[in-house]
């Protein structure tokens, strides 16, 4: 079953993903790649932040499925996620831009190179439900990331977005069904007139 807890094993996998890939070049630090607001990145290098979730209808099923014999469970229902990835840099003035174009680039390269994330990634129930997460590289245009940004006095940074695919939460909704375990039929003896 894939639990309410499955946003942020999605947002875990992905930061896995780019540590492993991104350090120690051009990032020297795992720790350093975080999910975390771009706003409050500290000494961060490369943040993840999930910024919109919206339901996945594209194809859903519907209604209740078999999920014992005598219990029915409606379907789970499948999200996208919209990750917002953001490069700081620590290095002097003159180095920054350079810095942070180095570090959106390679995050780029490991992102397209994975188009789906790898199990080992996976944790809690995405791992047991053995779900396929897919990477996607979101068309944003200039407009859509200035009004991601602007609700805060921070100056805008360089970023992109991730749309992550797959994700499923279980319901809580089910019902119970009894199965037909007795029949009985009966007959009646004809009367004479309908014999006739």
């Amino acid at each position: 079953m894939a639990g309410y807890t499955a946003l942020v094993e999605a947002g875990n996998a992905l930061v896995e993903l780019l540590r492993d890939n991104l350090t120690p070049e051009p990032v020297g630090n795992r720790e350093t790649i975080a999910l975390c607001s771009p706003h409050n990145s500290e000494n961060n290098q490369l943040t993840i932040c999930l910024y919109q979730v919206e339901e996945d209808t594209q194809g859903a099923a519907a209604g209740y499925y078999q999920a014992e014999e005598n219990l029915q469970r409606i379907r789970p229902t499948r999200y996208n996620l919209r990750f917002l990835l953001t490069a700081h840099s620590k290095a002097p003035a003159q180095l920054r831009e350079a810095d942070q174009y180095r570090i959106i680039g390679a995050a780029l390269q490991v992102l397209k190179d994975h188009p789906v994330i790898d199990r080992k990634y996976l944790s809690g129930s995405l791992a047991e439900n053995g779900s396929a997460v897919h990477i996607l590289l979101e068309k944003t245009t200039q407009d859509q990331m200035l009004k991601i940004w602007n609700n805060t006095s921070s100056p805008y940074k360089l970023s992109f977005v991730v749309l992550l695919t797959g994700i499923e939460i279980d319901s809580h909704r089910m019902r119970k069904i009894s199965r037909v375990t007795d029949v009985t039929i009966t007959t009646q003896p004809m009367r004479q007139e309908e014999s006739s």
